[in-house]
């Protein structure tokens, strides 16, 4: 079954409804050089982290500098996972890796060459929709035929992100064959808050179950 994150949570009760729809990971951002509602403080990031329970994934979405960045706000936040957004280059991702312990998921464009230079350091590739800074969040589609070429071109799980909203997130799933998607802006009220209702129809749409009331 394909596996949900619900990304850009920013209050504990946007983090507990995403758990109670079954979201299998819930992702915080922090030190993104963007304009965004969805950005928190390390250390906000670290109590949202804390109040998650056993066998729902934590993931830290960051655009660090450089690796020791992704470092320190690894440790501070004590997250599962690593989501890089940046162009850090492949030695760095993989630097990150061996001195967090953590997975790391390197976030691209749907560019097959590009996924291809990530795949070796990476545990997982995140296809998303990124702007001119490497941001994701856009709320825009990419090309799902390039996506599911890329799932079957790499040795490591893909997830699909970018533009997913609860009545697209099946349709991506059928064409893509993820191992997992990831929405942000697709169940929101507003930038920075989720629409709770539209949370969980998204997981339930992408795990094929009627929605939970």
């Amino acid at each position: 079954m394909t596996r949900v994150k619900v990304c850009g949570l920013t209050t504990e009760a946007d983090r507990d409804a995403a758990v109670a729809a079954g979201a299998d990971a819930v992702g915080f951002l922090v030190d993104v050089p963007v304009d965004t509602a969805r950005a928190i403080t390390p250390e906000r990031a670290a109590a949202l982290v804390a109040g998650v329970p056993p066998f729902v994934t934590t993931v830290l979405v960051t655009m660090p500098a450089d690796a020791d960045r992704a470092v320190a706000l690894h440790r501070t936040t004590g997250a599962d996972v690593v989501q890089l957004h940046n162009d850090l280059p492949p030695d760095a991702v993989a630097d990150v890796a061996a001195r967090t312990g953590a997975r790391v998921v390197k976030a691209v464009s749907a560019d097959l060459d590009a996924a291809e230079r990530y795949a070796p350091v990476a545990d997982a590739l995140l296809v998303d929709s990124r702007d001119a800074t490497g941001a994701g969040g856009t709320g825009r589609t990419h090309d799902w035929a390039t996506t599911r070429a890329i799932a079957r071109a790499v040795d490591v799980p893909v997830v699909v992100a970018g533009g997913l909203t609860p009545s697209t997130v099946a349709e991506a799933i059928e064409v893509v064959e993820p191992y997992a998607v990831d929405v942000s802006s697709g169940v929101e009220r507003r930038e920075g808050r989720k629409d709770h209702a539209a949370v969980r129809a998204f997981v339930a749409a992408a795990k094929r179950r009627p929605v939970s009331p």
